[in-house]
């Protein structure tokens, strides 16, 4: 997990301009969903072909966030990453940000179906939940999935943000959020990052213009308020 804190600096920019640190004082549990970004296999387990060793430090956070969040009446939305075979769906990434030789290796490992696309096992997936896949960083950018179709059936205006990588999918999945006017909190301890630098990075940048940054204690205090 990583042991980051919003330096003093970028508190102060946000004090200035807003007047306060944190834009939500409370959070409604029948307008709120967790989502939790792409905690699969390919991404989370040792020596995986897009691993993320941070990750295995947050599957134990993100299950009790999950589990408090569920007896509060918060559906837990698993939003997983799915590409065709070859990354044929997104050529825009596999051609260009992709070597030729690592094309196949890299696509086939997020493809429907393979082990590694699968969700990791450790983590806590109840009956009551939902799977969600995307085929793009952001799984609210229009025609990467359905999430905002069920978002909107539910009645959600207010999502919370776990997985990884928090600089990559999670922050986009969040900067789109609240450009299309949802409530984001981004869950500090229950996202990871490839390093300490570039996970502070997305939360200055949530903080300062697209959310709020909250530990998983503290995101929950606020449904009982």
């Amino acid at each position: 997990m990583h042991r980051v804190a919003i330096r003093q600096e970028i508190v102060e920019r946000v004090l200035a301009r807003r007047g306060r640190l944190h834009p939500f004082e409370t959070l409604d549990a029948k307008r709120t969903a967790l989502l939790v970004i792409d905690m699969q296999n390919a991404f989370v387990a040792p020596g995986a072909p897009v691993e993320v060793p941070a990750a295995r430090g947050i599957v134990a956070p993100i299950n009790r966030l999950a589990a408090a969040l569920r007896k509060r009446g918060v559906p837990v939305i698993w939003v997983l990453h799915e590409n065709q075979p070859g990354g044929r769906d997104w050529d825009g990434f596999f051609g260009i940000f992709v070597a030729a030789a690592q094309r196949e290796k890299a696509a086939s490992a997020l493809t429907a179906g393979s082990e590694m696309q699968k969700l990791w096992p450790e983590l806590s997936f109840s009956k009551e939940d939902l799977k969600v896949s995307k085929n793009r960083y952001s799984a609210l950018i229009a025609g990467s999935s359905p999430l905002e179709k069920i978002l909107k059936e539910k009645g959600v205006d207010t999502l919370l943000i776990a997985g990884t990588k928090t600089n990559v999918c999670c922050e986009c999945t969040a900067r789109d959020a609240m450009m299309l006017d949802y409530k984001v909190v981004m869950i500090s301890d229950c996202t990871a990052a490839l390093s300490d630098e570039e996970h502070l990075a997305t939360l200055e940048n949530m903080i300062q213009q697209f959310g709020d940054v909250r530990t998983a204690d503290e995101a929950l205090s606020l449904f009982d308020r």
